[in-house]
């Protein structure tokens, strides 16, 4: 473990250098003040002018207390909801005021405002200045010709200098509008122009001596002049505390040299202004929304002084996660420590990074709650991404196996009780159940019966001929025709536990269309000798991946599962039972009850069940049975359907056992097995939830480009760099772990498993609300052409991809491709295509007739032997499917 906790050490200190590098001082020109002016807004956390919650006066008196640390001048913007008491309060502690009156299209209330205005000009001293309307002009509220009369009756009533404050354009644009004030007031803000914040000084002092040349007789003074600390992308302008300190303090620096006037936009963060401006209009401030200053007027500037402890809890998080995971494989190689800490740490940092953003965003209740339920799912994910990594580091680093037990290691001259085979059968073609019949009577073994069950069938044409053959094939095989039957598949498995030999230590479980090896029984019977293996597991296998491409990627995408993730599930005794190539001990599977016939994985929920009473499994990464796979995308389908959604009863009717901290009856190993297996497939629901959800929000972006933001980059940048790792983890576990598979057979492998993403998505959101069993109805469309079949199967895919790529067209068409929110929220789009392209492309190729008939291999002796390179790597059948 030394080697372990140096490498661990190495990854948490390249963690807080990464942290620090992010957060480095930067130097900015030093200001010993005062600012000449603030724009003042007095509203606390939860106020806003909308719906009357304004500042209380000791509030107000507060916030100008710490206006007046750092400047003798402030400029507001109304004399409403009690906004007119500021001029009083401000005399008190000696702040001149620039008084303003806010007009829109609402003429009543425009009439007030002008009103109180005046009064207050009259009933203030230090009011030096009047400000009538903000921006009237700009938005469209006002008329030149109406604004200017406005500012003609406030001239008439006091005797203060009068001005309204617009952006620079529309004075230039609008020179008749000087002509009624006696100051300009400009708005130079170049965030909103775009520009990057090293070519905003340029900018601003550019526009200021363009207003000043077109009105060399009227005194000019910037009414707004800032940048955000926070808030999205607009073309090369960055939003943030370093850019904001270091643009504010070389305008200060300039502006005293030149003697400008000017306020900076503004004193305190107003979040309240992001519904009608965006994100961006809530962190204009010097100080934030608790009053406390962003950045220091001298000095270098760090975007987030209290990186350390962010750092610290990154670096926690990582070492909670991978120190347990690592202690457990001190014999993984130094290389795969090394991969391993990287990515846990890069996964925890992340979590850590949205955390502490989320601390850091003004946010009302509904957002809260929002960013809340995302900042689980990305815990969720990180756990998941944990995983994953880890699997994928024992399986490819690690050098010793503890429960590994090729079949060449089962106990020799151990005793080989009798044996009871069932096969549960329903509508099954006769040739293929005789094919399976006829491999079973060849089996080596001393002494074994076969029971055939066959329920549901109501065609006598199918199931008569499999009695007939077995009463050819003798005495030890029995068939029982049961009718209609409840319970399904479970149902007939527990009949037939009821007509088993009284004698019969252990009963194996064989689908109908499995051809098994003469000596499967003799080789792993003998792993019963010890009392405490409860079931014997040997994988999946199929003899029909070179009749098709669509059959060769299926192929491939079962191995991965068999030859890689029971292996590893195998190290902690969490395996998932398979209802074919599955031997159990007899006391075991009557002393749990039997089969479970309210759950359509009643294979997966007996090992569970086993677990939980105890017993051990053992598994055997060698084929001793081939079967046949589904014949059709809309079988494969199904299939995957069923699984994840039994998953999904399993997971409801365990809960207590897998999530309870008070529950002892599985391992810390099994829970962590079983729940991190299907996390995968949850992940997949949330997916479809958040594809949707996306949509709609990209329908937003698209219909009101103005009024919604794109999401921040932290939650985007995980969606990409999960879809990224996952092809990584595909790609590199069938490299190292499944020798055998060719190139293309990753890619189809990883293309094949895409392709249920959507089933897989409906099925776990079906399991985790609906108790009934679900059935996934197949269009009937089989004289169509095969394209036409192919596309009709994915049709719900085919609309979802289609409005997927018009919403990833129409934003970055609508956004220009301009920033870095948006180019990231179109690849997120792409990302969440990739799955449906994966469905169309495997459908099409399921609907392709086959390059080769699509009759059943004959029996033959089935190639096993595992490759244990580096201490497992279990390796596929030496005889895998050739290219179609």
């Amino acid at each position: 473990m030394f080697i372990s906790y140096i490498v661990l050490a190495f990854t948490a200190l390249l963690n807080v250098s990464i942290w620090y590098v992010w957060n480095r001082p930067v130097p900015a020109p030093d200001f010993d003040g005062p600012v000449a002016g603030l724009a003042f807004s007095p509203y606390q956390r939860g106020q806003t002018p909308e719906n009357g919650s304004g500042p209380t006066a000791a509030q107000i008196e507060s916030d100008l207390a710490r206006a007046a640390t750092i400047t003798r001048s402030i400029r507001t913007y109304s004399v409403n909801g009690g906004l007119e008491r500021i001029p009083a309060l401000a005399n008190d502690i000696g702040l001149r005021v620039t008084a303003g009156a806010w007009l829109d299209r609402r003429l009543e209330r425009n009439a007030t405002e002008i009103r109180r205005l005046t009064d207050v000009a009259r009933a203030n001293s230090n009011v030096e200045r009047i400000m009538v309307g903000n921006e009237a002009v700009l938005r469209g509220d006002l008329t030149v010709a109406q604004l200017a009369g406005y500012i003609a009756q406030v001239k008439r009533a006091v005797r203060q200098p009068v001005s309204t404050a617009e952006p620079w354009h529309v004075w230039l644009d609008h020179p008749e509008l000087a002509a009624s004030v006696d100051f300009i007031t400009v708005h130079l803000l170049p965030y909103w122009e775009g520009l990057p914040v090293d070519d905003a000084i340029r900018f601003t002092f550019e526009k200021l001596d363009a207003v000043q040349a077109a009105f060399p007789h009227k005194p000019v003074v910037i009414g707004e002049i800032g940048w955000p600390s926070g808030g999205r992308d607009i073309g090369a302008a960055r939003a943030s505390v370093v850019n904001q300190a270091i643009f504010m303090r070389r305008f200060f620096d300039i502006a005293r040299t030149r003697g400008i006037d000017y306020f900076v936009m503004e004193a305190f963060d107003q979040p309240w202004k992001t519904p009608f401006e965006g994100r961006a209009a809530g962190y204009w401030g010097m100080f934030d929304l608790d009053r406390q200053a962003k950045w220091p007027l001298t000095g270098p500037v760090q975007e987030r002084p209290d990186w350390s402890n962010w750092a610290a809890i990154a670096a926690m998080l990582f070492l909670l996660l991978a120190v347990p995971m690592l202690h457990h494989r001190p014999d993984i190689a130094v290389s795969g420590k090394i991969a391993f800490a990287i990515l846990t740490q890069a996964f925890a940092a992340t979590l850590v990074a949205t955390i502490m953003t989320m601390t850091e965003t003004y946010l009302s209740a509904l957002a809260a709650a929002i960013w809340t339920g995302l900042i689980i799912t990305q815990f969720l994910l990180l756990m998941l991404l944990a995983s994953d990594a880890f699997e994928m580091t024992e399986a490819i680093f690690g050098r010793r196996w503890q429960r590994i037990w090729p079949a060449r290691l089962s106990p020799q001259g151990a005793r080989l009780p009798k044996v009871s085979i069932h096969i549960p059968i329903c509508n099954e073609p006769p040739e293929m159940v005789r094919q399976t019949l006829d491999a079973l009577a060849r089996l080596d073994y001393p002494d074994f019966e076969v029971l055939v069950v066959d329920n549901n069938t109501s065609n006598p044409d199918l199931w008569r001929p499999v009695e007939e053959h077995c009463i050819r094939l003798g005495t030890r095989f029995r068939f029982f025709h049961l009718g209609k039957w409840p319970g399904y598949k479970a149902g007939a498995l527990n009949f037939a536990l009821s007509r088993t030999a009284y004698d019969a230590e252990i009963i194996g479980v064989l689908d109908s269309d499995y051809v098994v090896a003469a000596d499967w029984l003799k080789r792993m019977v003998p792993f019963f000798s010890r009392r405490e293996v409860g079931f014997v597991q040997s994988p999946q296998d199929y003899r029909d991946g070179s009749q098709s491409a669509f059959k060769r990627m299926m192929y491939w995408e079962y191995a991965g599962f068999f030859h890689v993730g029971m292996v590893t599930r195998n190290e902690r005794n969490a395996i998932i039972q398979h209802g074919t190539m599955t031997l159990v001990r007899t006391s075991a599977l009557k002393e749990v009850g039997g089969w479970a016939e309210w759950c359509i994985c009643e294979d997966a929920e007996l090992g569970l069940r086993l677990f939980r009473q105890g017993w051990q499994a053992v598994y055997v990464a060698e084929s001793f049975g081939r079967g046949v796979m589904p014949d059709d995308f809309a079988a494969y389908r199904k299939q995957r359907f069923r699984w994840a959604y039994g998953a999904m009863q399993i997971m409801r009717r365990h809960a207590t056992a897998l999530l309870s901290p008070r529950a002892t009856d599985l391992s810390l190993g099994q829970r962590w097995h079983f729940m991190m297996g299907w996390l995968p497939w949850i992940g997949d629901a949330l997916g479809l939830l958040f594809l949707l959800a996306g949509l709609a929000w990209s329908i937003a972006l698209i219909l009101a480009p103005t009024r919604f933001e794109f999401p921040i980059e932290l939650f985007m940048l995980p969606s990409i760099g999960l879809f990224a790792f996952k092809v990584v983890q595909v790609l590199s576990l069938y490299t190292f772990c499944v020798p055998n598979a060719k190139p293309k057979d990753r890619l189809a492998a990883a293309i094949a498993g895409l392709a249920l993403t959507h089933t897989i998505a409906k099925a776990v959101l079906q399991g985790l609300v609906v108790r009934s069993k679900p059935f996934l109805r197949t269009p009937k469309m089989e004289d169509a052409p095969a394209l036409v079949r192919g596309l009709a199967m994915v049709r719900e895919e085919l609309v979802l991809l289609a409005a997927i790529w018009a919403a990833m067209i129409g934003v970055g068409v609508t956004h220009m491709f301009a920033t870095l929110e948006v180019k990231l929220w179109c690849a997120v789009l792409f990302t969440q295509s990739i799955p449906h392209i994966a469905a169309v492309v495997t459908s099409i190729m399921a609907a392709l007739p086959s390059a080769r008939p699509a009759t059943l291999a004959a029996p033959e002796r089935l190639g096993r032997e595992a490759n244990l390179k580096s201490g497992y790597r279990a390796a596929l059948p030496q005889n895998p499917p050739t290219a179609p």
